[in-house]
């Protein structure tokens, strides 16, 4: 006997559901094995704290720490360490020499080639900086200066792969990913993780930002900042065929037939994945168009990051963490600008006076809100460069004899703020600047140490994914303790 009012739904089967009856379900699991994307979603591994009725709500970490937030401010294509934060007196001795050190790099190099820039000491703690970042040089008190970080190889794609997703071929999430998926956000009309690039895509594109197998949700948010204009900046961000409340009626009708399906169903993750990215973009018309307008700024602060695009994307970075975002990603530049595989000094002085004052105002203008304690701001490529000058070879460079190669071996990245040990310098490389051999600092254990300084223990912030447990890390890192105040 029925004990329901009849339902329309109860007498038709949908193709789903004839392949989920019909030969004990075997049909379904062929059409999951064709169809891309795939139906069933992993789940999580047991204990592990996800909450698809709300994914991004605010969660606690593994354990109580400073950092809240994070700036990762990528100078995409390999900045030059030698020529910014890591001085070596003995190139400009062996300038034109060939230098006594084995050296394996990409491509031909020839004799030691001197730092154009002159280094000075900064600050009570007198740690050297190029004049190419006097701004960022004022706030050194507050930066660690990894001196000795290294890579796996010299080639942009693997090392932007495995900077940002912590592994150089295989898809994995980012680290922002990783991050949101771990602490959630502190607005949920907001994406929690947000990747400012301009000029288009970078190398690997979106997988830099990827989320792979993590639910859609953690995925960042591209946003092209070489636009000003809110409606170029973030694509549909106005429907101009329905009012904001024909909208949210539609999508409270669509929640209704949602709620019915599922529950008919087996729980889909993808698929939840998918209703909220929709729920999300309807709450961001009006949230994103505030957080993105940086005319609001007084005419004071804006002068302070200064009218480049590195300024605006700044500006906006701080303003976005102020209404609960949880990781910026701000790329510098479009393609590869710091990649100078020739005239090093020209390009190299241009990008960091597009990136300087900026970089130096956001140190400032989160000190002066006291956002920077608990703020954790990010500096670096994916590698460094030579010490020693490329030579010419087809297609790698113009012909001219002024600029470095790709350098994975040693290099340098900065933290501040978010519980980061200021005023100090970890680690170094040779003499010339070629390659880590004090407390060298791999690109797992920066993952480690920035997981470590938001409250996360690497080796337990896992997800289950084809069968086992993944992290960001995978079997490798170790968190630098003397990073950590």
């Amino acid at each position: 006997m029925s004990h329901h009012a009849p339902r329309l739904e109860d007498y038709f089967l949908t193709r789903r559901d004839f392949l989920h009856r019909c030969g004990i379900g075997f049909g379904a699991l062929g059409f999951a094995a064709l169809a891309s994307p795939p139906l069933f979603a992993e789940t999580p591994s047991a204990g592990v704290r996800v909450n698809f009725d709300h994914p991004l709500a605010p969660r606690p970490a593994h354990f109580p720490a400073k950092a809240k937030r994070v700036i990762h401010i990528f100078a995409n294509g390999g900045p030059s360490q030698v020529d910014t934060f890591d001085p070596k007196p003995a190139l400009t001795k062996w300038h034109g020499q060939a230098i006594p050190l084995e050296l394996k790099t990409e491509r031909k190099t020839g004799a030691a080639l001197r730092s154009p820039f002159a280094f000075k000491p900064y600050g009570q703690s007198g740690i050297e900086v190029s004049d190419l970042f006097p701004h960022v040089a004022e706030h050194i008190d507050d930066l660690a200066v990894i001196r000795s970080m290294h890579a796996d190889v010299p080639n942009h794609e693997p090392s932007l792969m495995l900077m940002n997703c912590g592994d150089a071929r295989l898809p994995r999430p980012a680290l922002g990913s990783w991050v949101t998926y771990g602490l959630g956000s502190e607005n949920q009309n907001l994406p929690g993780f947000i990747a400012m690039c301009p000029g288009g895509y970078p190398i690997q594109e979106s997988q830099n930002w990827q989320s792979a197998f993590l639910p859609g949700i953690y995925q960042g948010n591209y946003i092209n900042t070489a636009f000003t204009d809110i409606d170029r900046l973030i694509e549909h961000i106005r429907n101009p065929a329905a009012t904001p409340a024909e909208q949210r009626a539609q999508l409270d009708l669509l929640q209704k037939l949602n709620v019915r399906h599922a529950a008919q169903r087996a729980p889909d993750a993808q698929l939840e994945a998918r209703i909220q990215s929709y729920e999300l973009a309807y709450r961001l018309q009006l949230e994103a168009t505030d957080a993105f307008t940086i005319s609001r700024e007084p005419a004071a602060m804006r002068a302070l990051y200064g009218d480049t695009t590195q300024g605006r994307q700044l500006l906006t970075a701080r303003r976005l963490l102020e209404k609960g975002v949880r990781f910026v990603q701000v790329w510098h530049g479009e393609g590869q600008p710091w990649d100078s595989h020739d005239d090093i000094e020209v390009n190299h002085r241009r990008l960091a006076r597009e990136s300087d004052q900026a970089i130096g105002a956001l140190l400032q203008d989160l000190k002066q809100r006291g956002m920077l304690e608990d703020t954790l701001v990010i500096w670096g490529g994916e590698f460094g460069r030579t010490p020693v000058v490329e030579l010419p070879t087809p297609g790698a460079n113009a012909g001219k004899v002024n600029g470095r190669d790709h350098n994975h071996h040693g290099f340098t990245m900065w933290l501040a703020g978010g519980g980061v040990k200021g005023g100090y310098v970890h680690g170094a490389t040779d003499e010339f600047g070629f390659k880590a051999v004090e407390k060298p600092v791999h690109v797992h254990d920066l993952h480690a140490t920035i997981l470590a300084l938001l409250g996360f223990d690497h080796e337990k912030l896992t997800y289950r994914h084809a069968g086992r447990d993944f992290r960001l890390t995978d079997v490798h890192g170790k968190v630098v303790r003397e990073l950590i105040a």
